[in-house]
């Protein structure tokens, strides 16, 4: 895939590729402030621009959105030969008893032999976090196990 990056003097950088359909571009413009514009532009017409203005959290919770779910599909495609063994990503909600807390806090192992192979934040894949790892709402754990253990994990993630 072809990124285009054009600078914008005094505004920030635009990045921006062509779908498929080559009808649209489709892109990010990161403003020298830190916010984030989601834009959906034509070929050749940039400044034809369906906007939207994204706070850092907004941003960071889109990237999640677009990365986790490539990243388990993965593991999924790679454990699909183990029988019970599946991947499946949960969330640190607000209002979470381990938000700010310690990956080592939820014993997730001991608790309901799942792993933690991954914590997805802002769009960047952590792999193999350790016990001091601190959760932060908005992260989505890529976890390995039973889905009887994942329930699990769910539960323990919402209710401690």
């Amino acid at each position: 895939m072809n990124v285009e990056v054009t600078q914008l003097p005094g505004i920030g950088v635009r990045k921006d590729f062509p779908l498929k359909d080559s009808r649209r571009r489709v892109g990010v413009i990161d403003h020298k402030d830190g916010t984030i514009d989601l834009i959906v532009s034509k070929p050749g017409n940039p400044d034809a621009t369906d906007q939207i203005s994204l706070s850092a959290h907004e941003a960071a919770v889109l990237a999640n959105l677009l990365g986790a779910p490539q990243l388990v599909a993965q593991l999924r495609n790679e454990h699909r030969d183990y029988g019970d063994l599946t991947t499946r990503q949960l969330v640190i909600r607000d209002g979470s008893p381990f938000d700010a807390r310690l990956l080592g806090d939820t014993q997730m192992r001991t608790r309901t032999k799942v792993s933690i192979v991954a914590v997805v934040r802002a769009g960047q894949a952590i792999p193999s976090p350790g016990p001091d790892f601190a959760f932060t709402a908005g992260d989505v754990l890529v976890v390995v196990g039973t889905a009887e253990g994942l329930a699990a994990a769910d539960r323990l993630l919402m209710d401690g």
